[in-house]
């Protein structure tokens, strides 16, 4: 019988209130390491990471190295890529032993949540599963949809009799369904979840938490259920949900895409994605990106180390470009940033705000995003997310 020591939650500024959508340089790797590192933000430590998910970028070669980068985690912790909706992440958080970290991932609507187990804090055990089949809605290998559109048969061979078959009481959120059918089947009102995949569980476990309430969850896609059995404790719960605001206009050039070359991509790539700068031996200097330096005598040093750079900082210049790039969304802005007490400064570009709307001495963040797709290869590094109040 788990606990769950916190649960952090990430919407993507973008969309409405109702509905969220990814931002072009966000996936489901990036959406997970920022729902991620809201849960380890209270100092928990983990062991090993379960990320769940219908739309994971890589189905061949893994996301588990960008994953492990992204949340700061050491690289020999282990992964467990999961595909499934609601009852997928309930059903692995449930049944996790403590020190484990649990998320769940959607793209439409977008969102992502995480919990971490422990030894203590808000007490969850399984109280269902129920597997049929019933397959309405598919998809192959290829990304063909196959739809059988029909929602009364789903709502009543699927969702009804799955949940009849499953519960003895009401349950308090029914996580993978809209509103307004978990409103109908559910104790009181139940909150509204921004997800309707993977994340949603998680959702509805954090408002719960949040609230202080005790009762079922049950998570559903098409004929399949879940649920887990809420009970006594308190879990830590921060949310990373900033307002929604529309898509911002732009260009969006298709055509001359930038070759990847592997082997600078496995070259930079820890210092990139785990956003570390390079530290000769004796030196106090920073170097970022990490490269050699030559010494007074003309001997060569290439045996730095990487240092972890602050993930904040302010904006020491900026620009905004207007010339279409293939593969970038044009306008869009580029900074300077001034990273906090290293004396280090970096390019990056802007993400989660309008293009133009960054000013010198912003203040904000280094979050990890998807900077390109480069023969067919997500390429991650970060990019400058200025502060709510900042942002235009």
């Amino acid at each position: 019988m788990p606990f769950i020591a916190s649960i952090g939650t990430y919407l993507p500024c973008w969309g409405s209130a109702e509905q969220r959508v990814a931002g072009d340089d966000e996936d489901a790797i990036t959406l997970a390491v920022e729902a991620g590192r809201a849960a380890l933000s209270t100092g928990v430590s983990v062991e090993h990471v379960i990320v769940v998910s219908r739309d994971l970028p890589l189905l061949e070669g893994g996301n588990a190295a960008v994953l492990l980068a992204g949340l700061g985690l050491d690289p020999e912790l282990e992964v467990v890529e999961r595909l499934g909706g609601a009852p997928a992440t309930l059903d692995a958080l449930s049944s996790e032993r403590p020190r484990a970290l649990v998320i769940g991932v959607d793209l439409e609507p977008a969102g992502a949540a995480a919990a971490v187990t422990g030894m203590s804090g808000l007490q969850v055990r399984t109280a269902a599963r129920v597997a049929r089949s019933l397959p309405v809605r598919t998809r192959t290998a290829t990304g063909v949809v196959h739809d059988y559109g029909d929602p009364r048969l789903l709502r009543e061979r699927g969702l009804l009799a799955s949940l009849a078959a499953a519960w003895v009481d009401t349950p308090t959120v029914v996580a993978g369904v809209d509103n307004d059918q978990a409103v109908k089947l559910c104790v009181g009102t139940p909150p509204r979840l921004p997800t309707l995949g993977a994340s949603s569980g998680l959702f509805a476990l954090a408002a719960m938490a949040e609230a202080g309430t005790s009762g079922r969850i049950a998570g559903v896609e098409q004929a399949s259920l879940s649920g887990i059995t809420v009970a006594t404790g308190t879990a830590q719960v921060i949310r990373r949900e900033p307002a929604a605001h529309p898509l911002p206009a732009g260009t969006l050039l298709s055509g001359g895409e930038i070759p990847i070359s592997l082997a600078a991509y496995e070259r930079a790539f820890e210092a990139k994605v785990r956003w570390e700068a390079g530290r000769i031996p004796g030196s106090t200097d920073l170097d970022f990106p990490p490269r050699y330096r030559v010494a007074d005598d003309g001997t060569l040093s290439t045996d730095y180390e990487l240092v972890p750079l602050p993930r904040t900082g302010s904006v020491y210049t900026e620009a905004t470009v207007h010339l279409p790039v293939p593969g970038l969304r044009t306008p869009y802005s580029l900074v300077i940033v001034d990273l906090d007490e290293v004396g280090v400064r970096a390019l990056a570009r802007v993400t989660g705000a309008t293009p133009g709307g960054v000013r010198i001495g912003d203040r904000g963040r280094l979050v990890l995003r998807r900077i390109a797709i480069r023969s067919g290869v997500p390429d991650y590094g970060y990019t400058f997310e200025p502060d709510a109040e900042d942002a235009a």
